[in-house]
């Protein structure tokens, strides 16, 4: 399987996606404080080290 950009921004939406669902699901914090709070910052976590991962793995084959 090659990782294209599309299938690896997939892949991370995904992890992403049932993070927050099992959140929803577990009951473990209100629904409005999962959706308006931790969602957004998983989402910017995530892309933060998608790009990060996504310059060392160019660092790293350039070498």
């Amino acid at each position: 399987m090659e990782f294209t950009l599309p299938v690896a921004l997939g892949a991370v939406l995904a992890v992403i996606v049932v993070g927050v669902a099992g959140l929803v699901g577990g009951g473990m914090m209100a629904l409005q404080t999962t959706l308006m709070m931790v969602a957004p910052s998983m989402l910017v976590f995530g892309l933060l080290a998608f790009g990060l991962g996504v310059k060392h793995g160019e660092f790293r084959a350039a070498r």
